[in-house]
């Protein structure tokens, strides 16, 4: 199965969170997904087998980088703000990058050592 870990169970994540679900089974996926508030993370899943509820602290890169490491791809619902530093973790361990995020001028900044990683980092898609 490949593993989609979402960070962060907003109110702008509830669609992507049911859309993915609602395909994980036919696509063979565990959609993950987390968020300061596990009791969100929770409701937002309901129960569903494919879905994995987290809680780690996504600011802090010693924190976060074994569950960017598991997975196959990551989805940033942080604010634009944090996805920078989701980006450079991505680079370094090799892993497709997806936020719904304008293309800021750090994140341009990041597009040859994405290419050079082998990787995507699609933006503005929210």
């Amino acid at each position: 199965m490949k593993t989609i870990l979402i960070i962060g169970a907003g109110l702008s994540a509830s669609s992507l969170i049911r859309y993915l679900l609602q395909n994980s089974v036919e696509q063979n996926w565990i959609v993950s997904v987390c968020d300061q508030d596990i009791k969100l993370v929770e409701t937002k899943l309901n129960g569903h087998p494919n879905g994995r509820a987290l809680q780690f602290n996504a600011l802090d890169a010693t924190e976060r980088r074994p569950f960017l490491e598991s997975a196959d791809l990551i989805i940033s619902m942080l604010p634009a703000r944090f996805h920078i530093d989701i980006a450079k973790d991505c680079i370094e361990l090799g892993k497709n990058l997806i936020t719904p995020s304008y293309v800021s001028k750090q994140m341009k900044e990041l597009d040859q050592a994405a290419k050079e990683a082998g990787i995507i980092i699609m933006n503005e898609i929210g």
